[in-house]
């Protein structure tokens, strides 16, 4: 279900946000009256996602929850907040919510437990925080925030991930809170049949924003792969991979097959390209994700650039998906809309 207003529709129509079937091989200026004020971008993962296999109640449920997420990100950029405070409220409510594979809603591990992983950029000083196999961190994306603001590191992993989550303050829970039934009969299902589908493979949620000051951001935060070996790390928490952000240039949040974007260097190779090469955000996503695909694997990207045109570009059957700023909201699912 794409929604958008007519103010909205008409900025996209002006070539302020490219299509995602046509992405333009060049960047051009664009004017002062183009640009937005601030706009944010997410995703709430990638996949075979399919309209006849989404129940009427199940498409509601996730639309409100894009749109719960969308709201939470602009309303710091409506009052003139950071890109980077806006990205990581956009996927707390995703984090929170069991729809997702993020925080509460996280697939389980082959050990019948959970692993988190999260990281955030921002692109004004390419500063960046991640965590990787959280375990006891209600909201993993503030953990990646805090090593970023909080610590001279960029990632902390594991047991001393969670003890740097402690030490700052954050909240934290028994690994059991994460679970749901429906993430345990993936997982049951998954180790009965020795083999994973599509679903199982994929789960990511994440933001991409530009503020009232021109500064961008991105966050990406996840529950993994259904049934992973234990330490096993995927690309959500690493910069370069999943998450990218660079002012001027781009800001990008992935989601797929990690072992893929990471060999690919999904995010920086997307944020080279348009620098580099002068490439379009959704031409230099598409060149990303063929490479993901000749490899194998899929998925998909939203990116913003340093004028907030976006895309959401992705080779897999769907994406869940939306944007806002002050002309309007929109959201989409499934792969044509």
């Amino acid at each position: 279900m794409l929604r958008r207003s007519l103010a909205a529709l008409a900025i996209v129509l002006t070539g302020c946000a490219t299509s995602l079937a046509e992405p333009a091989e060049e960047v051009g200026m664009v004017s002062e009256a183009d640009r937005p004020e601030w706009r944010l971008v997410i995703h709430g993962g990638a996949g075979v996602i399919l309209r006849e296999n989404l129940t009427p109640e199940r498409e509601a449920a996730y639309t409100a929850a894009l749109e719960t997420a969308l709201e939470a990100g602009a309303a710091v950029l409506r009052d003139g907040g950071s890109a980077v405070d806006a990205v990581q409220a956009a996927v707390i409510p995703m984090e929170d919510d069991p729809l997702f594979n993020a925080g509460h809603g996280a697939v389980f591990t082959a050990a019948a437990e959970h692993e988190l992983d999260a990281s955030i950029m921002s692109g004004a000083d390419r500063d960046a925080g991640a965590v990787a196999g959280v375990k006891r961190v209600k909201n993993p994306i503030l953990a990646a925030r805090a090593v970023m603001d909080q610590s001279e590191h960029v990632m902390f992993a594991g047991s001393g991930a969670d003890a740097f989550a402690e030490l700052v303050g954050l909240e934290l829970v028994e690994n059991s809170y994460f679970d749901t039934e429906g993430r345990r009969l993936s997982l049951e299902r998954v180790l009965r049949e020795r083999s994973r589908n599509d679903a199982d493979r994929h789960g990511t949620v994440g933001a991409v924003a530009i503020d009232q000051d021109g500064n961008l951001a991105a966050a990406t935060t996840t529950g993994g792969m259904t049934a992973k070996a234990a330490g096993r790390i995927g690309d959500s928490p690493l910069i370069g991979a999943a998450t990218y952000a660079q002012n001027s240039v781009c800001a990008v949040s992935a989601t797929g097959h990690g072992e893929y974007f990471i060999r690919v260097a999904v995010a920086k190779t997307i944020c080279s390209r348009v620098e580099l090469a002068g490439e379009s955000v959704g031409a230099a996503a598409q060149s990303a994700l063929d490479q993901v695909a000749d490899l194998g694997g899929d998925g998909g990207v939203v990116v913003i650039d340093g004028d907030g045109r976006y895309e959401y570009v992705f080779n897999s059957k769907g994406m869940y998906r939306g944007m806002i700023d002050p002309e309007g909201m929109e959201t989409a699912i499934f792969e044509q809309e």
